[in-house]
Formats: C-alpha cells, structure tokens, sequence
C-alpha cells in the first residue's frame, strides 16, 4: 500500500467510513453494462452451477444447471448464457463511427462501433471464471459427437476475447466490482476483505444508524449475504447436495421437475443479494465524475471490439490454447506499455493520485517565476541550431529529479521538457 492510501485506510478505521482516494472515476461505466453474478459446483474447477445475468436490475435472467456433472445440461447452460450475451453483443454492433490510423501517406480511414460490450462480475475469480468458462466452450466441435449449439464456441470466444483484455488495466471491456470499488475507496479493513463485495460496499455505504465496521461484521454472515461467487458456502452446498441426490432419484418426470424448482429457488436465493450489490455499486460509481482520460481509453477499447467482430466474421478461429513465442512477446511489451500509460492517466486526471508520485518525489509543483523565450541551443549538424526555450520554477518542497531527467505538466500532455 502507498503513504496516502495507508492514511486514508487508518482515517477509515477511525471515522467508521470509507475514505475516498480518487476525485474522479477512472473505468468507463456503459449505460447497459452487462451483469454476471456465476456459482460453480463445489469441488470443480468450472462445472457451472448457475448465474444471474442480464442489463435489466430488476429483471436479471436466471440459468441453473440442476445437475453439473451431467455434460448436456452443463451445455445447455451454456447456451443459455449465449443467447444473452450474443445479442448483447450484437447490439453492441449497430452504430459505427470513421477514425483515422497512420501518419502522412499512411493515414487510413477506418470505422470502429460507438459502443462496446462491458461485462461485470462480481471478484477476481468472476474474472477467472469467465477465463475457464472461455476455454470449456470456445473449442467445442458443432458437428459429430458430442456436438454442441454453435452459438456455445461463439460465446466461447468472446469470453475468452473478454478476459485476454481484463489483464489490461486500461480496458473496461470485463471489469471485477470488487476492484473497481477499492480503486476508488480504501476502507478500514485489510486488501484481503475488501475482495468481500458485501463487507467493502458495508464500509463504503452503510445504512443508516450505523458504520462501515458494524455493517462489514453483518455482511459477513453467509445467511445474510452469500458468497458472491462463483465458490458457494459450505452449509448450502449440503442443502444442494440433498436437493441433487433427491433430483437424481425421482422416480418420474413430475418429481424430477418439482425437485428442479426447489433447486432454482434456493440458487436463485444465493445469487439475488449479489446481484443487488452489484447494481448498487454500480449508482456508486456513477455518481463519481469520469476522468479526463476515460473516453480516450474507451474509444481504444471500441477500436479492439471492431477489429475483432470483423476478424470473426472473417475468419472466425478460436484463439490458440497457448500464446506463440512472439505473440507472448509482444502482449508481454502491450502489457507493460499499458500499466505505465494508465498510471500517468490516472496521475493526469486526478490530483489526489498525482499527490502519491509528489510524495515519493517522481513529481513536484511549482510556480513559473521567469520565462526565456529565446534560448537557442547548438543542433545535430555543424552550425545549426534548435529552439529550447526555457521556464523557471519555484517550488516549496526539494524537487529530487536529477538533471537532465525528462518531465511533462499535465495541463500538456504532449510538450516534453528537460530539467536543466
């Protein structure tokens, strides 16, 4: 943890409240994003159990799988989820816009969507289902044995498209709620218990009459507050066994069905919390200003979803199991390229962020106290010479840069200096 976000979490702990340690938001927040609160089978890696989903908070679609372990019903999930998902998406894909790539003779004009789709899930592990869930569907043959809906791969490789781009802190295609929330509050509770959607959401909005610590101690309680998955708690999983085992041995199709609806009762019972908190930290985060920076980062992530709609109706092969040597390379480069650009965003947008580089001396403010406007230095070639003008600034506090080192101000992002 940094010096500031240490102070706030001990101001939170001592006021009962979460401290913000943002001024503006900083992920893209759709008009319709689309929800997924997951529950997987106990004891597997990803046997889908169940799932909220849907754009609509008061009318979220429920998917059950009434026995995971059998294959065709783990399938027809599946497809269930992509006839939400896929006409998310396809309605995504209405509006384009022109855009310019290249410099010189190389400009291009090209047209990217005006939206993209944007999936939330609860936690961490959100993300990481929809990563197996990518992998368990996006390969599936659509003839033969075994054969699948060919809307299963489809969903498969928009999943797994999904969760290659969540590694990406400047992309907002597949966001975890958990994170976007403690990105933006810090609470008196440790990194680990934030990742508990109901305990964080406890200290950043409490009801009325209480605080963020009493009300994180109530949403502890898995009675009260499920897990929000997609691993379930251990007393209602022996419910749910004892509602299968009852599935599996009735002795007709009228049994069978009334023991299946039992079953939905009692998922859908788990999941409903989450879902509402899921929408209630969405108004939260609503409510935030956007950063400056944020329609910039969409618009790439528009151009991402353009380029590869158009590469599915083109071609349409799943990714590979494993990225190439080069192709690893160069996410690796994209990668490290995105965390340093959205770090200096976030520090451009936002001052309380910009406070922790001047604390630990990669930024200073001053005020400009005397201007050269006619400096010249001597250029590349003999005799030639180059235009530097140069500004004076007075600061408060010891700037610790070394001569020499390469500074920008964010009110121009695009003017590079030198301090001399």
């Amino acid at each position: 943890m940094s010096v500031l976000s240490t102070v706030a979490a001990l101001t939170a702990s001592r006021t009962g409240r979460a401290e913000p340690l943002t001024t503006v938001r900083h992920q893209h927040l759709d008009e319709k994003p689309f929800v997924l609160v997951p529950l997987t089978l106990a004891g597997e890696a990803c046997a889908p159990l169940a799932a909220l989903a849907g754009t609509d908070p008061e009318h979220p679609t429920l998917l059950t799988v009434r026995q995971p372990r059998n294959r065709a019903e783990r399938f027809r999930f599946s497809e269930g989820l992509a006839a939400l998902l896929l006409a998310y998406i396809d309605g995504c894909r209405t509006e384009t816009e022109p855009y310019t790539v290249g410099r010189g003779k190389e400009k291009e004009e090209r047209l990217r969507f005006q939206r993209a789709p944007q999936l939330l899930v609860p936690n961490g592990q959100g993300i990481a289902y929809v990563r197996l869930l990518g992998r368990l569907t996006r390969l599936r043959a659509t003839e033969g044995p075994y054969a699948v809906d060919p809307s299963v791969p489809a969903l498969g490789k928009w999943l797994t498209w999904c969760a290659d781009l969540a590694e990406f802190p400047d992309s907002g295609v597949l966001l975890a709620m958990t994170r976007l929330l403690a990105a933006h509050w810090a609470t008196g509770q440790s990194p680990s218990e934030d990742s508990h959607l109901a305990s964080l959401l406890a200290w950043i909005d409490p009801p009325e009459g209480s605080d963020g610590a009493r009300a994180a101690r109530e949403a502890e309680d898995p009675a009260a507050w499920p897990p929000a998955g997609p691993s379930t708690d251990p007393v209602f999983d022996r419910t749910l066994h004892e509602l299968m085992t009852r599935y599996d041995e009735a002795s007709d199709d009228r049994g069978r069905e009334a023991v299946g609806r039992q079953i939905d009762r009692e998922l859908h019972g788990q999941m409903l919390p989450t879902w509402r908190l899921m929408w209630r930290g969405v108004e939260l985060l609503r409510d935030l200003p956007e950063g400056a920076h944020v329609p910039v980062r969409w618009s790439r992530d528009r151009r991402w979803f353009s380029e590869y709609a158009a590469y599915l109706d083109a071609d349409g092969r799943p990714q590979a199991r494993r990225d190439q040597a080069v192709r690893a390379a160069r996410r690796l480069a994209r990668l490290e390229d995105a965390v340093a650009r959205f770090e200096a965003e976030r520090a451009y947008d936002d001052p309380l962020v910009m406070a922790e580089y001047e604390l630990t001396g990669e930024a200073f403010t001053g005020t400009v106290t005397a201007r050269d406007e006619d400096r010249f230095v001597p250029g590349d070639r003999p005799g030639s010479q180059v235009w530097r003008p140069t500004i004076t600034l007075r600061t408060d506090t010891r700037v610790g840069l070394a001569v020499g080192t390469k500074v920008k101000s964010p009110a121009r992002p695009g003017q590079e200096a030198r301090i001399l």
